[in-house]
Order: structure tokens, then sequence, then C-alpha cells
């Protein structure tokens, strides 16, 4: 089984090696259209509207760099991956980026040959039970079956969670948002574990969301970012910057309603240099010089963005704990532009 996994392993990062080395930038101008992993289905995060179109907070990531890079946040193919494909999807140059709920490790990093640009959502797993269940704790889980996506670190915490505590549970397999969704309502497992937000959104979707509590126990870390190939250093930036702008964006005071007067020209010059009317940032991405203005202009900077698609006021309702600014107590923090 080891010989397996180092062997997929291998496998994978000789795809990523290969595509990397064609320049996904000049791939995505040429093509005129971003191909960017998303999972299969998440509500606030990925999932299509009832016209088709995919929106979410993930989504709005790929929108960005689409904007920066080709000036139209439309301009983006939506590849459904689930845990066990994401990874083969973005090292065969299947799709140009992903930005799909993806936890930032060490293995992925180093071994996938995968580079993960940033965190857009800094996250912990916990778990869900119905309230009928009785349970206020996720150590009272002894003998519980357990809902658990396949090819992720949630499958991994899981054991080393149970095993630390000396409980035993039963692994109920699935592979999408929506398989874990159907068996836990079905009564085919107790437990439904993934990260404390997808859980947040998972509930969101139910008839009677009240019928189902959230645990107070997070048993890990999970820095969730866009990532894509080892190697293509020049993407990566785009990718990187584009994620920053939108970061930068909320600290500094530039939101989608006043972005066209900002780009006027400020008092700022660090605003200046981040909508293009100072200096030669977008040059050295290879980029216009209002690369920051569009992917800002696609969907707001990310506090909209926040607010927009999983804040407390939508049916997800999530608080922004770790995910505030940094000048908030949070953990956001965009490097300078400069």
């Amino acid at each position: 089984m080891k010989n397996k996994v180092i062997l997929g392993a291998l496998t994978i990062a000789g795809l990523a090696a290969g595509a990397a080395a064609a320049g996904t930038l000049d791939d995505v101008k040429a093509r005129g259209k971003l191909n960017c992993g998303v999972t299969t289905g998440l509500v606030g995060f990925a999932a299509p509207n009832a016209n088709g179109e995919w929106e979410g907070f993930d989504v709005a990531v790929c929108r960005a760099v689409a904007a920066a890079v080709l000036g139209d946040s439309t301009a983006v193919e939506f590849v459904p991956t689930t845990g066990k494909t994401r990874f083969t999807a973005l090292a065969s140059g299947e799709i140009d980026m992903l930005a799909r709920n993806t936890t930032w490790t060490f293995s992925r990093d180093v071994d996938l040959k995968f580079e993960f640009v940033g965190v857009n959502y800094y996250d912990g797993q916990g778990f869900m039970v119905p309230k009928e269940l009785g349970v206020s704790s996720a150590k009272e889980l002894d003998g519980a079956t357990v809902c658990i996506q396949t090819g992720t670190t949630t499958e991994l915490n899981l054991a080393d969670f149970f095993r630390s505590n000396n409980i035993s549970y039963e692994p109920v397999p699935i592979e999408t948002n929506a398989e874990a969704q159907q068996q836990y309502l079905a009564g085919a497992c107790d437990v439904y574990t993934t990260d404390a937000s997808g859980l947040a959104a998972t509930r969101a979707t139910f008839d009677d969301p009240s019928a189902h509590v959230l645990l107070p126990e997070i048993i890990s870390k999970e820095p969730l970012g866009p990532l894509v190939r080892h190697g293509d250093h020049e993407w990566g930036d785009v990718v990187r910057w584009s994620l920053n702008a939108l970061v930068a964006a909320e600290e500094l005071g530039v939101t989608s309603a006043n972005i066209g007067e900002m780009a006027a020209g400020t008092e700022n010059p660090e605003i200046n240099r981040l909508l293009g009317t100072e200096g030669t940032l977008g040059e050295m991405l290879g980029l216009s010089a209002d690369w920051a203005k569009n992917a800002i202009g696609a969907g707001g900077n990310y506090g909209e963005v926040f607010a927009k698609n999983i804040g407390e006021d939508t049916p997800i309702g999530l608080a922004r704990g770790l995910n505030a600014q940094w000048t908030e107590g949070g953990l956001l923090y965009a490097p300078p532009f400069r």
C-alpha cells in the first residue's frame, strides 16, 4: 500500500512538472479563458445557482484571477473536482488553478509538487450531529458511524482525534459533499465531519437546520487556499497577488462602490500603486496596469466577497473570526504593494 501511495505521489508530481513547464499565464491568455477547479458543490463556497452560473466564496477567487488576466470575470470554465480528482486535474493541466476548500499541508506542497499561493479562509475541522442524538462533545462519539470524504486531510485528522482520545468509530466513506449530506440525513451515519465552514454551509441547506448541531471541538488547523503547480512561478505570482489585491483592498478601504473614483488617483500612494495609477506593478506581472482594479471590481474586496457569500447575513452565517483583517484581530494580512 505504501508503494502505491508513493507511486501515486510521484505520478502527480511528474504530471505537475510537465504541465508547469508550458507556462500557464501564456496559455490562459491565448485560450482567452481560465480553467478553474472548484468543488462539486458546496453552497456559499462554490455551487451553480438557479441559472446554472457558478457562484460562491471560492468561485470569487477564480473570477478575480480571470478579471486580472483577461479583463473579464466571466471568462472562466469551472471544473468540478472531488477530494480524489482535484490534484490529478491540476497536475495534468486540465485546470490552471484549484480554488476548492483545499488545505495547505506539508506533503501537498512538497511531495505532490503544488504551490499554495495564500490562504483565503482559515478553518478547522468540526463535527455535526442530529440534535436528537443528545451529544454535546465529540469525545462522546465512541462507536459512532462517521461520514467522511475520502482523500482528504479530514480523514487523517479524524483517525488522529479518535486514537488520541482512545475511542472508536466506523467510517462511512463518501466522495462528495452532496453524497455526505444525503447519507447523513438518511441516517447512514451518526456524524458528518469536515471543515467547520463546510458544515455550516451544508446545514444551511437543510429543511430544518435547527435540528442539527455543530459540536464545540475544532480538532485541526485547516488553512484553505488556491494552489497552482510547482515551477509555474509567473502564474503563481498572478494568482497570489490577485488574492492579495482583494485582501489589501479591504484594508485600504477600496470597495466595488468607490473603485472607479479611487482609480482616478488618491492621496494614498499604496492605493495608487494597487490600482495602477502609479508605478509598474502590472507590467511586472505581465498584465495590464489595471489588473488589480479589474480583480477587485469582479466581486468586490475580500470583505465584500465574504459578506455576500458566507457572512453573518447569509444562510451560512459565518462570523469573520480568524478571517478578519489583522487590524481587527484576525489573521488576514497582505504584503505591501510596492
